[in-house]
């Protein structure tokens, strides 16, 4: 799958503490060989191995096939709690021991085409933390280190990273999320993380639980970075997740560089991987004028002045082609009303208020229309402001406004349910009485 494998990398301290108190119990491997789990010759192995200290055991080539061979088996065999939790520490420390031990764990599928991964799968649904977290770490690494992911069912593994990024228990949510950075920088898992029911809104869920943990919410919004590297995943998560102002939000409040550089870093994959489904969301949301106070600040990094750079230019290029007529005509003509560029563009209303009188005023009535017969709050939130717009920039927009009975429904509106719809009348109607007639 990769010719270079990426390291899993799991650091908690919640997980090192359970992990200290089960290696001081006792491990018994001759009652695996007494109730025949293992062979004489396993045995031997095994405890030979794990009797030693981590300084003076012997490198694995000569006998790795078998100690990991009895190992997984027995993982695959064993029921008991206890036992299991040994088990799993042994397995732990020899791949964390050396990367290259992972491939001995790929040669058990030789004697079962499920091994490595279906023994640690099923530990994943223990009732015991330990078990569950130890696995999964175990996984994890298999995973980012296996040719193929045949003889695994990815989407119960998801499922349970998923379920994890929702535990009240931070360090439980920390695991998930770190054993899903290393995950997702196999770019063949990223697809399939995306589709996992509830896997990108638990993360977002994780990172606004966070707003004051800056370690957590660069995990998580590193798993984002990754995710924006797949071109079908750059072009629709910010539409269906809404992470565009999510991530400004959390940047704007953010005092560690690295927090915003991942952002940064996203926001600039969005837009090499899907500009046209990402630019007008982030000029909407004043991308733009964020990105040129960022470039003010002092960076140690040189890649965030980069990448920040990068932003502004794509940002200021596309602001004109992104606020123009054609565009505005054809959102009203759709009835499909959305907070786009030329709503929200001073320079868009300086420069084309008065072409809304053309075809006698046939565009405004068409806003008109929309405020009588649409019941989304968004449609009736954007064209109450862009009627206010008209006035304040059309010496007669009063009068206009009036005649075509659009400022009755506005008013009516001042008391719709939706609170951005009653702001956006609101500020509409004091536009309607502040203007003179002319």
């Amino acid at each position: 799958m990769n010719d270079v494998f990426p390291v899993s990398l799991v650091s908690n301290v919640y997980l090192d503490e359970l992990t200290s108190t089960v290696r001081q119990k006792q491990l018994s491997w001759e009652d695996y060989r007494n109730s025949e789990l293992v062979t004489e010759e396993e045995y031997q192995i095994l405890k030979s191995y794990h009797t030693s200290s981590a300084e003076t055991r012997a490198p694995l080539p000569e006998v790795g096939a078998v100690l990991v061979g009895a190992l997984v088996n027995l993982v695959d065999k064993v029921a008991k709690v206890e036992s299991l939790q040994q088990l799993l520490v042994v397995a732990d420390d020899i791949l964390d021991a050396n990367e290259n031990n992972a491939i001995y764990f790929h040669q058990t599928c030789v004697e079962n085409p499920k091994y490595p991964f279906s023994p640690f799968l099923k530990c994943l649904s223990k009732d015991d933390d330990f078990i569950a977290l130890k696995s999964s770490k175990i996984l994890t690494t298999l995973l980012c280190t296996a040719d193929s992911d045949e003889g695994v069912d990815l989407r119960d593994f998801f499922q349970w990273i998923a379920a994890q990024l929702q535990s009240k228990n931070i360090s439980v949510s920390d695991i998930a999320v770190q054993n899903l950075e290393s995950l997702l920088k196999v770019s063949a898992y990223r697809r399939r993380f995306y589709e996992t029911r509830n896997g990108v809104s638990s993360l977002l869920d994780l990172l606004k639980r966070n707003n004051n943990n800056p370690q957590m919410q660069y995990q998580v919004i590193f798993c984002f970075w990754l995710l924006s590297f797949e071109k079908s995943i750059a072009g629709e998560i910010g539409a269906k997740y809404d992470v565009i102002p999510i991530f400004i939000d959390v940047a704007k409040a953010s005092v560690k560089e690295k927090v915003i550089r991942v952002i940064i870093s996203t926001f600039k994959n969005l837009i090499e991987k899907a500009p046209e489904e990402n630019m007008a969301s982030m000029l909407v949301h004043k991308l733009l004028n964020f990105s040129e106070n960022l470039a003010t600040r002092k960076w140690s990094d040189p890649d965030i002045i980069e990448d920040i750079e990068f932003l502004k230019s794509q940002l200021e290029e596309n602001f004109q082609s992104l606020t123009t007529w054609d565009e505005y005509i054809g959102e009203v003509e759709s009835g499909k009303l959305s907070w786009s560029p030329p709503h929200q563009s001073q320079q868009f209303w300086t420069q084309n208020s008065a072409r809304f009188n053309e075809n006698d005023h046939e565009l405004l009535r068409r806003l008109g229309r929309l405020l009588a017969t649409s019941t989304d709050p968004i449609v009736l939130a954007v064209a109450s402001h862009d009627i206010g717009q008209y006035v304040k920039h059309y010496v007669n927009g009063k009068r206009v406004v009036q005649e075509i009975g659009a400022k009755q429904r506005i008013m009516e509106l001042m008391t719709h349910e939706n609170p951005e719809v009653r702001y956006q009348a609101l500020l509409a109607v004091q536009k309607l009485m502040t203007n003179a007639w002319e």
